[in-house]
């Protein structure tokens, strides 16, 4: 609806013309661009032909009570805002040039380029995506977050070359490892697995993965919690340390095997206070050295007990103690040296032993369960 300058009448809201053709740039069947005119704004009008019954509006004009976005102060400025405040703003002076979109609600904004604040101080330079409210980026085909040089913008959406380098370097880290841990009988990582990681998955974005890259360093940290979870297998690999510290309890549980290997150095087990306790509940316990293997109580004793037969042997010499009785045998002759040695009647020492509880392995058992599944299915 518009009023025209010289009627000086009366009219109820949306009664002062009948509805009005507002032309635009660009218009078709359900696109167009539209920015609607509020109540109150100053529009030129023409009439088609002349005729004075076929107004068009061809635009709206700023005049004194509503100034212009863009004046003499920020005239390389191009801006687009909503009576809402919704923006978007390019700057075109040269070497602070930006793109600001922005909305009110929840402080949601894209920055890009040169950043300043209200007040046109700077704030950054780059990128920034930010919002009161929640965050969410989402790729079903994949995402790559890296801090690789692409200069210019020019190379593959998709260039990942250091991040493959590096990588590649883990894989052949591991495959290095992999004939010392064969070679001391240990347990050998699954490698399989962290080769089909890369290759079916990470490189290229083959699958729905997240691969992450800064060739300076990735830090994560958080004030409450920080969980790391994968259905099947987490892999961690370091071309130098790798370091783990915890002021409260360290606790690490594995539903099989848990296995230990140092290839060029020794291993050291400390406990500042308190007890180390080691138990094999359903197995044996094997303790070897090459060399001296020593057994040391500072301010305690050592009691070695067994419901079965105790050994000690060396030279095809052996004492066993067995059933209540001792039994001395040697190739050799037998020294005593002693101040006094009393013989008295027979006696006897009872030592507690550790009980051995075994709780059920749920995951061992629904394991075994899919394995049967699988098996009726191949059936």
């Amino acid at each position: 609806m518009i009023k025209l300058p010289f009627d000086l009448d009366e009219w109820s809201p949306g009664g002062t013309s009948r509805p009005v053709r507002f032309a635009k740039p660009y218009s078709g069947d359900n696109y167009g661009h539209h920015f609607p005119l509020i109540d109150g704004a100053e529009v030129a009008v023409v009439f088609t032909d002349g005729h004075p019954d076929r107004p068009v509006i061809i635009g709206a004009m700023h005049d004194s009570l509503h100034p212009d976005l863009v004046n003499n102060l920020n005239h390389t400025r191009n801006i687009v805002r909503t009576a809402a405040q919704n923006e978007l703003r390019m700057e075109d002076k040269e070497g602070i040039e930006h793109i600001h979109l922005t909305t009110p609600h929840q402080t949601s904004e894209l920055n890009l380029g040169h950043m300043v604040d209200g007040d046109r101080k700077e704030r950054g330079r780059g990128a920034e995506l930010r919002t009161d409210g929640h965050l969410a980026a989402r790729g079903p085909q994949g995402m790559l977050l890296t801090t690789e040089t692409q200069n210019g913008a020019s190379g593959h959406q998709l260039d990942m070359t250091g991040a493959k380098e590096q990588l590649q370097r883990a894989i052949d880290r591991m495959e290095s490892l992999t004939g010392a841990i064969q070679a001391a009988e240990s347990t050998v990582a699954e490698l399989r697995k962290q080769k089909a990681l890369y290759a079916e998955a990470l490189d290229g974005l083959k699958r729905a993965a997240i691969l992450m890259s800064a060739p300076a360093g990735i830090g994560l940290t958080s004030g409450e919690h920080l969980q790391v979870n994968a259905d099947q297998n987490l892999i961690a690999t370091a071309g130098g340390n790798f370091d783990v510290g915890v002021m409260h309890n360290f606790t690490v549980a594995a539903a099989r095997q848990i296995a230990l290997f140092a290839q060029a150095q020794g291993m050291r087990l400390v406990a500042a206070k308190q007890d180390v306790i080691m138990q094999a509940r359903t197995g044996a316990m094997a303790l070897s050295a090459s060399k001296d293997l020593h057994l040391t109580s500072v301010d305690g004793a050592i009691v070695a007990a067994s419901r079965g037969a105790v050994t000690l042997t060396s030279g095809g010499a052996y004492i066993k103690i067995d059933g209540g009785n001792i039994e001395l045998g040697c190739p050799g002759d037998i020294t005593l040296k002693c101040g006094n040695f009393h013989w008295t009647g027979p006696g006897n020492l009872s030592v507690p032993l550790s009980a051995m509880p075994i709780g059920p392995c749920k995951e061992c058992l629904l394991d075994a369960h899919r394995g049967v599944e699988a098996m009726t299915e191949v059936a």
